[in-house]
């Protein structure tokens, strides 16, 4: 990896090159590595209060100290490696909002406020696909206002990625005070492979409903640790064009499901949500066998693509995944208002 120029190492990256695929080389603590310097190659997700987090593609977030960047630069996308199916990145953008709708909407040119009552950060931020209209100033006054009304602190989800369209907006977001926080990834794969993963007799031990039982809802630990919005939370679940619930139940005397898992249909594309399994009964397949079970049932309705997003600190998940054959297609994270 060369950084030099006339034999010099340099640092050719700054914030306005946040949202940019870069390559950086860091110093390292002689007293922890005996190697004198790492590389890094991904996403520059964000560089604030001196510290760069730098995605990877397979979703890893690398924090960096910018007292240890000793060189980087921007590089050119790197060549495509099993990637999921083609689509740009608005148009799976929209469909992921379809798929997880907010209670409330609003407009700002081309840009969607989005409200439910606090349940999720996803259905509750400002989503810009375009142009909001107005200075950047302006509208992020206008966005604010909108989320104090509904007693809701003001974010904006901002893509990133190998050709984010949102990098300036980031940069000026950060230079503004707004906060980077969430970091997730969009990850794509096709369908059938995830459907043909599981026997087909095995799949009989998921049960699938169009509503979330008590059960499942007590299971999934973003409805249960939110009472307060349990009726935001069943409208966000159950939105979407077709969506299904599934539940692998307890073994006997046991309280609540061994796994559950959401998928919504819309189109070519199936999307997956709330996959957890219960920690007595995990490294037992169940996973993949409620993600093969809702593959199924998406190709059934003609879908034949898949997505979801996962915060990149879920390494877990993120190895699942990986297994089913999804590849990163774009990251995001949201930007939070200052505290006043």
């Amino acid at each position: 990896m060369e950084f030099t120029t006339g034999g010099r190492l340099e640092v050719r990256i700054n914030t306005a090159d946040v949202g940019k695929r870069v390559s950086v080389r860091l110093l390292n603590d002689r007293e922890r590595s005996p190697e004198r310097f790492t590389d890094a190659v991904g996403v520059l997700s964000s560089w604030d209060h001196g510290v760069l987090r730098i995605t990877r593609r397979n979703g890893e977030t690398v924090e960096v100290e910018e007292s240890a960047l000793v060189a980087g630069k921007v590089v050119p996308d790197a060549p495509a490696r099993r990637r999921g199916p083609a689509t740009s990145t608005r148009e799976l953008q929209e469909v992921a909002a379809r798929g997880w709708p907010a209670r409330e909407t609003g407009r700002l040119g081309d840009w969607t406020l989005r409200a439910a009552g606090g349940f999720t950060a996803r259905a509750n931020s400002a989503l810009p696909l375009g142009d909001c209209g107005l200075p950047l100033p302006t509208a992020l006054d206008r966005v604010t206002a909108w989320y104090a009304e509904r007693s809701l602190p003001a974010l904006v989800q901002v893509t990133t990625g190998d050709a984010a369209a949102d990098a300036s907006l980031d940069a000026e977001l950060a230079g503004r005070g707004w906060t980077a926080e969430r970091h997730a990834v969009m990850r794509t794969a096709a369908l059938a492979p995830i459907a043909d993963r599981a026997p087909h007799a095995a799949t009989d031990e998921v049960l699938l409903s169009r509503e979330p039982s008590e059960e499942w809802r007590g299971a999934y630990g973003r409805v249960a640790t939110a009472p307060d919005s349990a009726e935001d939370a069943l409208a966000v679940l159950t939105g979407g064009p077709s969506v299904w619930f599934a539940t692998v139940p307890g073994g006997p005397g046991e309280h609540g499901p061994a796994a559950i898992g959401r998928c919504v249909v819309d189109g070519r594309w199936a999307g997956f949500a709330a996959l957890e399994v219960g920690p007595a009964h995990r490294r037992r397949g169940l996973g993949t066998l409620v993600m093969a079970r809702l593959a199924a049932r998406a190709l059934d309705e003609g879908a034949s693509a898949a997505y979801l997003q996962v915060e990149t600190g879920n390494g877990a998940a993120h190895g699942l995944y990986d297994d089913l054959g999804f590849t990163t297609h774009h990251t995001y994270h949201y930007r939070r208002e200052p505290q006043r």
